[in-house]
C-alpha cells in the first residue's frame, strides 16, 4: 500500500488561487501551507505504507526551498499533462510495485488516519474505493487496478467528476465501493467548513 499526495507549492498566485477572491493571495497561500502539513501529518500517522508527495513543480524547484517536508516522504515529480494525466502516470508507477494505492489532495478536512486506515482495509476487498465530495469531485482514490479510462477526459474541478468516475468504473466490471461524501475547500463558500488547526493563528 503506498499513498500519494498530489500538491503545488503553496506560495502566492500558485496554490489555492480560487480563494484569493475572499483570503488574498498571500492568504490563500497560507492556507494552502496549511493543508499541505496538516495532510502529510495524517497520512504519515496512518502507518499503512511509504507515503509519496507528487509535486508541482518537481521536488528541487525553488518554489519548494521555503516548505519543510518530513523527513519520511517520498518525493516525486507531478510532470506534465492535465491532472488526469500526472494523476495516471503516478498511479500507474506505483501500483507496478505496490499491491495497492490511494490518491489524495491537500484540501479534505476530513482526511484522518483513521479514515486512511479504512480505506487501506476496504480495498482488500475490492478492486477501487470512491469517496465522493459533496460538490460533485472526490477526495480520495483508492486502486488495486489500473485503467487510464479513470483519468482520461476528465472535466476536473466540476460536478461530474466523481458521477463520471463512478460510470467508468462500472464499465471496467470491477468490484468497487463508495465511502462516505466528504468534503473539501476549494471555493470562497467553503471556508466555513475550515477545522480550527487549519484557521489564521
Amino acid at each position: 500500500m503506498r499513498i500519494l499526495v498530489f500538491a503545488k507549492a503553496p506560495l502566492p498566485g500558485r496554490a489555492k488561487t480560487r480563494l484569493t477572491p475572499a483570503l488574498g493571495a498571500e492568504g490563500a497561500a497560507r492556507l494552502a501551507r496549511r493543508m499541505l502539513e496538516t495532510t502529510l501529518a495524517q497520512c504519515l500517522a496512518a502507518n499503512i505504507g511509504p507515503v509519496e508527495l507528487c509535486m508541482s513543480p518537481a521536488p528541487a524547484h525553488p518554489d519548494w526551498q521555503s516548505v519543510s517536508l518530513p523527513s519520511r516522504l517520498e518525493l516525486s515529480a507531478q510532470g506534465d499533462g492535465d491532472l488526469g494525466a500526472r494523476m495516471a502516470r503516478a498511479a500507474r508507477h506505483s501500483l507496478a510495485c505496490n499491491k495497492a494505492v490511494i490518491l489524495v489532495g491537500t484540501d479534505c478536512p476530513q482526511l484522518s488516519p483513521e479514515l486512511l486506515q479504512r480505506a487501506a482495509d476496504r480495498l482488500v476487498h475490492s478492486e477501487a474505493l470512491l469517496h465522493p465530495t459533496a460538490d460533485g469531485g472526490y477526495a480520495l482514490l483508492g486502486l488495486r487496478r489500473f485503467s487510464g479510462s479513470l483519468f482520461a477526459h476528465m472535466p476536473w474541478s466540476t460536478p461530474q467528476v466523481a458521477s463520471l468516475t463512478r460510470r467508468r468504473l462500472d464499465a471496467l466490471n470491477w468490484r468497487w465501493m463508495e465511502g462516505e461524501c466528504l468534503t473539501d475547500i476549494d471555493e470562497p463558500g467553503d471556508l466555513f467548513q475550515l477545522p480550527g488547526r487549519w484557521r489564521e493563528p
